[in-house]
């Protein structure tokens, strides 16, 4: 089985794969605090938990936006599982050319995220990515990554508007009923909702206008279905899009290496 982690800023997304099929997921708070054997024990309470014996998890794919983490996780797979991970990285063969001005600087999680849309979808499609920022990948029919977009995350955004203002409290984030809010909250809550779908339809409409064509629209990352349920433009929601992807570039790098 294929252990795949996803280190992102805000959670780090952990999958368990036998071929194919994604047998269990599970997510942790990323943080730089933890040491080696409490990601470890953590590990392996999950893989207890979904009754997944340790001995099968053979091989490791991984990467990350967060570099100190890289070597903490390395260390739990070697310790704990006696693997040694792909860290998905500059020189790393993933199936698909970055059309971008420095292939280096763009972030991992983009790639495998493109990689994944790419394989399960085709193209031309953007992923959108409701993270710790809403970013927009951009897939061209033929697979090539062409580049995107990067916005503030809704919650960096609502902790902002929170923090930045005297008498504004902390919100639940849900969609309200209407538009025109009639109290503080209701107010705040279409504000954040619905200004960040305006955001997420004319982002689409102005890609589309660039590319001369009409593309797929995939959601992931932990704000996917709030918004995806409040535009039609949305079509596809996948939260494990990242590890999805992660599995195809072990794979594609597997074989190349068994052909070497």
């Amino acid at each position: 089985m294929l252990l795949a982690i996803d280190i992102g800023n805000t959670s780090i997304a952990i999958g368990i794969f036998d071929g194919e099929e994604l047998k269990a997921t599970w997510r942790l708070a990323t943080t730089t605090r933890r040491e080696v054997d409490e990601y470890g024990t953590l590990l392996l309470a999950f893989l207890k938990q979904q009754k997944l014996p340790i001995s099968k998890v053979t091989e490791g794919v991984m990467c990350s936006v967060v570099p100190p983490l890289v070597p903490i996780l390395q260390e739990v797979c070697r310790k704990y599982l006696n693997i040694l991970p792909l860290i998905v990285e500059a020189g790393v063969k993933t199936g698909i050319r970055l059309s971008v001005d420095n292939p280096r600087e763009l972030g991992p999680d983009r790639v495998v995220n493109a990689v994944a849309a790419h394989h399960l979808y085709g193209g031309p499609a953007v992923v959108i990515d409701f993270g710790t920022a809403t970013t927009f990948d951009v897939i061209s029919k033929e697979g090539d990554y062409l580049g995107g977009a990067i916005s503030p995350g809704v919650t960096i955004s609502t902790e902002a508007l929170f923090s930045r203002t005297a008498m504004l409290p902390r919100v639940e984030l849900v969609r309200p009923t209407q538009v025109i809010g009639r109290n503080t909250i209701s107010a705040m809550q279409s504000g954040i909702i619905f200004g960040y779908i305006g955001l997420v339809e004319g982002m689409i409409n102005r890609i589309e206008q660039e590319l001369g064509s009409k593309v797929k629209v995939i959601a992931t990352g932990g704000y996917a279905h709030l918004f995806a349920k409040a535009t039609p433009r949305i079509k596809v929601i996948n939260p494990d899009l990242s590890l999805v992807g992660l599995r195809f570039i072990y794979e594609m790098n597997k074989k190349e290496n068994s052909k070497s």
